[in-house]
């Protein structure tokens, strides 16, 4: 018992750790087998509450799994999640603990439709053009204010996250390629042009993580 313990204490620290890591979007869940309960949730956004059932039937658990996944399944509210499952044993061998991490999708769905939307409005002739290459200052402008719109933000007033997520949308439209864009973006902002470089390589790092 004193094992088992000690390895439901790991998991929590792990899952608290996790959601710390990779901020509001990830919630992370640890599934007692023994009790078919959730025995801790960190970030719960999926209207959850530890001792309530874990439903661990929705996953294939075979005898010799570590990680399951990732697989996608839908949240209460519509929403697509992207999860991964790591299985937790004890000395024996046996399965005690799965620790699902859930990462809210949302966002990047939003991001891709957006990219998908601009790149279509500006057609390729010849040669590759990028979105910006003609009038980018008012096309930039046009992007930013309407991705702030929709999500009742201000664009000088983003948060770390919400104005990392408005420099991978950019980033993906090309208007970063752009020479002087990155000083015109941080100017916009109100942030330094290290700090949109720095926002761009953690959202490129975290895209590499969830892939």
């Amino acid at each position: 018992m004193k094992g088992q313990g000690a390895l439901l204490s790991n998991a929590k620290a792990t899952a608290d750790a996790t959601a710390a890591l990779f901020g509001s979007r990830v919630e992370v869940v640890v599934h007692d087998l023994k009790s078919e309960t959730i025995a801790h949730i960190s970030q719960p956004y999926s209207n959850r509450k530890p001792g309530d059932p874990s439903n661990m039937q929705e996953i294939d658990l075979g005898p010799h799994d570590t990680v399951i996944g990732p697989y996608e399944k839908v949240n209460w509210d519509g929403s697509l999640i992207r999860s991964i499952s790591v299985v937790i044993r004890d000395e024996s061998g046996e399965a005690r603990f799965v620790l699902c991490v859930n990462h809210d999708q949302s966002d990047i769905q939003q991001l891709q439709m957006l990219a998908r939307a601009f790149a279509a409005a500006s057609p390729a002739t010849g040669q590759p053009e990028m979105l910006f290459r003609q009038d980018w200052h008012e096309k930039l402008n046009l992007f930013v204010s309407e991705w702030c719109a929709a999500r009742a933000q201000r664009a000088d007033a983003l948060d770390r996250e919400t104005r990392r997520a408005l420099i991978m949308a950019l980033d993906m439209s090309g208007a970063l390629a752009e020479r002087n864009a990155a000083s015109y973006i941080a100017r916009m902002l109100r942030v330094s042009r290290a700090t949109i470089y720095n926002d761009l390589k953690a959202g490129v790092a975290t895209a590499d993580l969830l892939k």
